[in-house]
């Protein structure tokens, strides 16, 4: 590969720092996810509680294998001057984060009244 083929370099390190936002997406989710357990036992039921934990700590996973994905196929995009990737993982995933977000909101409304 000679310089003339290779991609710039900012757009790699570009491409690392949004790889790196994604891991501190996860660690967040996962932070939340067993905060959420573990040290908020007033917060609606307990199954309400292991539910949305769960579902955050499963979203972590997501979160670190969604930009692991998304890192390797830009690099991909990136070598081979290809088109970048479809963003649907991302829509997904903002999806599923508002479904969480809606979920829980019910469920501290419901444990208010």
């Amino acid at each position: 590969m000679t310089d003339k083929d290779r991609p710039d370099e900012r757009f790699t390190l570009a491409s690392e720092r949004t790889f790196l936002a994604w891991m501190r997406s996860s660690l967040a989710l996962l932070a939340g996810g067993i905060a959420i357990e573990a040290l908020v036992p007033g917060f609606s039921t307990a199954w309400v509680r292991t539910t949305i934990g769960l579902i955050l700590i499963g979203l972590a996973a997501a979160a670190a294998l969604v930009g692991m994905r998304r890192w390797a196929q830009v690099e991909k995009a990136l070598r081979e001057d290809s088109p970048m990737p479809p963003p649907r993982e991302l829509w997904m995933f903002a999806a599923t984060l508002t479904g969480v977000a809606i979920g829980a909101a019910v469920a501290t409304l419901v444990a208010a009244f």
